[in-house]
């Protein structure tokens, strides 16, 4: 809802909001994107036809959940294409791939990785790059890394130094970015390598002076091992935006069941630097469970304990984290 630059989002199919403003749902800004009970009702009421139907969600897994397979099947026989972000290929299924030849849709899988054979290992390319590399990391899964380092790629350019996005996830890839891996959909012998080739790639089609790449999960999360890790050897960063939720009590995996405490921030801090080599240079505040003077309370016991600017991005903007960036020059 806040960022798309491939798709232009006319409509949300969620049972539990419909008849509302999609973008007052996510955050209280109206964006003129209704919410549908299911796709019939979708398709009722636009005013043109869509193109296609994307499935915006991750599940645990990635599987294809046994409710999501009918409003599939619909669809595809509507004639719309499906886009998808989930482990499980679609394009491999045998019912979903029949119909979408016999209704001339087209299937696409972001998550799907290239030919093992096509693959690249780590060559220490982007340690060599004549530009600012920036690595948007996390204390978290699903905390705000990749609309962080969206908004600050947004507001260097703004600014007048020019900034490129690297994404590394799927919703990053869906949202349209030019550069970018599935990294958890590619093998671990090629992870480094892959991305590695894209951050390089980034540089010879635009020439940034700063090139962001979005961080996955978090160094310590017991659940995502290969993410943080991966993406600092393959970006090679001279400085890390990290990214906290002070709210947060718990990580966000299998809350219910796990209950797995947040990390400590001081520390996190300390990992990423010893393992990095590089430092962290701001960090950017997730709002989730806090009032707005409860954050700005948080945001200033940060800077005074840290000595680093600290902003929520989304809410006091991104000049703090442009100024971090610019003194790495």
């Amino acid at each position: 809802m806040r960022y798309s630059r491939k798709y232009a989002i006319v409509g949300v199919i969620d049972s539990r909001f419909a008849g509302q403003d999609a973008g007052e749902v996510v955050d209280g800004v109206r964006r003129d994107i209704p919410v549908f009970r299911d796709l019939e009702g979708a398709l009722a009421a636009l005013p043109a036809p869509p193109r296609c139907v994307i499935m915006g969600v991750a599940t645990f897994g990635g599987y294809l959940p046994a409710e999501f397979r009918e409003p599939l099947r619909r669809a595809l026989r509507a004639g719309l294409d499906l886009v998808s972000g989930l482990h499980e290929h679609l394009s491999g299924d045998p019912e979903l791939a029949a119909l979408a030849r016999e209704y001339g849709a087209t299937i696409s899988d972001v998550r799907k990785p290239k030919p093992l054979r096509e693959m690249r290992q780590f060559a220490d390319l982007a340690r060599a790059l004549p530009c600012l590399r920036v690595a948007v990391l996390g204390t978290d899964g699903s905390i705000g890394k990749r609309t962080t380092a969206l908004l600050l790629t947004d507001a260097l350019n703004a600014a007048g130094t020019r900034a490129t996005f690297v994404a590394t996830g799927q919703t990053g890839l869906l949202q349209g970015a030019a550069f970018g891996v599935p990294l958890d959909a590619i093998p671990g012998d090629f992870m480094v390598g892959e991305l590695e080739a894209e951050v390089v790639r980034a540089y010879e089609t635009e020439r940034p002076e700063v090139i962001l790449v979005e961080g996955q999960g978090s160094i310590s999360h017991p659940a995502y091992v290969c993410g943080t890790r991966a993406i600092l050897n393959a970006t090679a960063p001279q400085g890390i935006v990290l990214v906290h939720a002070p709210g947060r009590r718990t990580r966000n995996y299998r809350r219910e069941q796990l209950a797995v405490p947040m990390p400590d921030l001081a520390r996190e801090i300390e990992m990423l630097e010893l393992f990095s080599g590089s430092r962290v240079i701001a960090l950017a505040l997730n709002h989730e469970g806090l009032s707005r003077p409860e954050m700005e309370k948080v945001a200033a016991a940060y800077r005074a304990q840290f000595n680093l600017p600290a902003c929520d991005p989304l809410a006091d903007g991104c000049d703090p984290l442009v100024s971090a960036v610019r003194t790495l020059r």
